[in-house]
This record gives C-alpha cells, sequence and structure tokens, in this order.
C-alpha cells in the first residue's frame, strides 16, 4: 500500500510539472524508471508506443498503465487521477484568474523561457527512446547492436510522415502491421 502511495504521489508531481503534454511526461517517467524500477526502458518504450496507437492523452495512458500493471485496476485508477489532479487544480484557479494574468508580461516572460526547456526535456527523453529502440544492448560490435530493421522502419515512417504527410494514425497502424507482417 505504501508503494501505491509513493506511485500516486509521483504522478500527481508528474501532472504538476509535466509543462506541454503527454511527451514532457517522458522525462519524469524515466526518471521513476531509474529511482523505482516500476518498469525498464524498453517497457517504457513499449508504453509509449501503445500510448500513442491508443486514444486518450498519452500521459494519462501512461499512467494508467504503470498503475494497473502494479496494482492492478486501483492503482490505475488511482495513478490516473493523480496524474490529472494537479491539471483541474491549476485550471481551476487559472479560470478564476484569466483576466488577470492573460496580459501580465511576467507571465508571458515565464512561459517564454518555460517553452525552450520543456523541449530539451522533450528532445533528451526521444533520444534515449530513440537508442532503446534502435539499438540492441546485448549485440558485441556497434555495428551488430543496431537494429537495422526497426532503423528501416523508422526511416520509412518519418520519411512518408514528413514527405506525403500522411496522418499520424495511418503510420502508426501501418508501422504495427508491417511489424506483424515482418516478425519483428
Amino acid at each position: 500500500m505504501a508503494e501505491l502511495f509513493l506511485m500516486m504521489f509521483e504522478f500527481f508531481k508528474t501532472g504538476l510539472f509535466a509543462v506541454g503534454g503527454g511527451l514532457a511526461t517522458i522525462p519524469f517517467l524515466q526518471e521513476m524508471s531509474r529511482r523505482y524500477g516500476w518498469f525498464d526502458l524498453a517497457t517504457l518504450s513499449t508504453m509509449i508506443a501503445v500510448s500513442e496507437s491508443t486514444p486518450g492523452p498519452m500521459g494519462v495512458n501512461m499512467a494508467t498503465y504503470v498503475g494497473y500493471s502494479t496494482h492492478g485496476l486501483v492503482g490505475g485508477i488511482a495513478t490516473t487521477l493523480s496524474l490529472v489532479a494537479p491539471s483541474v487544480i491549476v485550471i481551476l484557479i487559472i479560470a478564476q484568474m484569466l483576466e488577470r494574468f492573460k496580459e501580465s508580461r511576467l507571465v508571458q516572460n515565464v512561459f517564454v523561457g518555460i517553452r525552450p526547456f520543456v523541449v530539451g526535456l522533450i528532445l533528451a527523453a526521444c533520444f534515449d527512446i530513440f537508442l532503446t529502440t534502435l539499438f540492441v544492448p546485448a549485440a558485441p560490435a556497434l555495428l551488430q547492436k543496431i537494429s537495422w530493421s526497426h532503423l528501416a522502419l523508422f526511416g520509412v515512417g518519418l520519411f512518408c510522415y514528413k514527405k506525403f504527410k500522411i496522418h499520424p494514425i495511418l503510420v502508426i497502424v501501418a508501422g504495427g502491421v508491417l511489424g506483424v507482417v515482418l516478425g519483428l
């Protein structure tokens, strides 16, 4: 039970400080993985793929998954509510004061300063996930460590998405189908 409360506290902190949406939760989840071992980075990579492939906000999906996988239905509900609660509280407060803060130069400057840091955290997390997904850590030599099939799928998906402006849902579905067909 103490672990569930700790998990709720960690997801509450994540919900409070993960400015920028679902991707901004990734550095917090990496820290939870390192600190508590509730999941490893490979599982985090899978959780991100599943969260991006299912309806709903990624951070909420990930919180639900972690809570459910460690403490069942109660854990899933508790971690989800813990992640969402700070947003609800902050939005209720902001809604009351929106007119006063909307034009505040100080508030605008705070967000101008926060945005680059959030992007940096997201990029750092994405880099870690990139390495986890495209490299096989147990392989003896660098060229053997590269998962060429994953790298090829990454390249094809990125190319199709950027060049042909294919909808992200179609890119995700195509990746899943190719993974099944190719036995990856």
